[in-house]
């Protein structure tokens, strides 16, 4: 019997530090990669980083994303902010149109939409920050992929809003037993090791499972997987989870607006 054809999503947070965009270590990681989440200047980010980041991204044919996340540099948006609904909205268009407006200069185009951290996160479980999202990338464009976590009600959200959505996992984070993220207060929460990190990206490619904090099996269906571009060592783990996808004929391959 002829095997089915498995193929994913390789997709990296890139634009956030720029000593990496400096020394080349970005640059390093895209080899491996097929999409990238550019910060648009919430988090981090600014006119320079998303045009370097764009322009680097088009040498490699990569698919180009937004990666909205809460405005709040100094926390690097990884705390959790209570804004209102209205301006989470207008945060996420003007973000998202920001980078828009860089990539058309440089001949590109926005393919989807990944949010960072806290507003991701807490995205997860509230619908109301989901919608938030969804309304402030409408505004802009629904011709876009939203990325969300696999298995999590805000794809649900994010359908409702007539988007085409990819459902993410994560080959450098712990999860816990109910399908969510391990906190980074844990200091298990990301997975360094190159080789541990494609054995999870194996499970989830390949069986749609990972392995919780506490042993069980989590039923994981996810077209993108994540990897870091700030985790120490992010372009070995790259390497390593690509050539490992690769070795078992999963076919790496950006997002397009067909997803669901």
């Amino acid at each position: 019997m002829k095997r089915r054809e498995l193929k994913i999503d390789l997709n990296c947070d890139m634009g956030e530090v720029p000593e990496a965009i400096a020394d080349g270590t970005q640059e390093s990681l895209m080899r491996s990669i097929t999409s990238v989440n550019i910060a648009c200047g919430g988090h981090a980010g600014d006119e320079q980083t998303m045009k370097t980041t764009i322009e680097q991204a088009l040498g490699w044919k990569l698919a180009i994303g937004a990666h909205p996340g809460y405005p709040d540099r100094a926390n690097f948006g990884r705390l959790e902010l209570k804004l209102p609904k209205q301006a989470i909205a207008d945060s996420v268009f003007e973000q998202v149109r920001a980078l828009a407006e860089i990539a058309a200069g440089c001949g590109a185009r926005v393919v989807h939409v990944k949010p960072h951290g806290a507003l991701y996160n807490q995205a997860v479980r509230n619908r109301e920050l989901a919608e938030a999202i969804a309304e402030g990338v409408a505004r802009w464009s629904r011709d876009v992929v939203l990325v969300g976590l696999a298995g999590s009600p805000m794809l649900d959200v994010f359908r409702e809003a007539d988007f085409a959505v990819a459902a993410e996992a994560f080959a450098d984070r712990r999860y816990e037993p109910d399908g969510t993220l391990r906190s980074r207060k844990f200091e298990d929460a990301l997975i360094r090791n190159p080789e541990e990190a494609a054995w999870q990206a194996l499970g989830i490619a390949e069986r749609g499972v990972v392995i919780a904090s506490d042993g069980s099996e989590v039923s994981v269906d996810a077209q993108t997987l994540c990897i870091h571009g700030d985790t120490p060592g992010a372009p070995e783990i790259a390497l390593t989870v690509a050539r490992s996808l690769r070795e078992v004929r999963v076919k790496l391959g950006p997002l397009s607006t067909g997803s669901n």
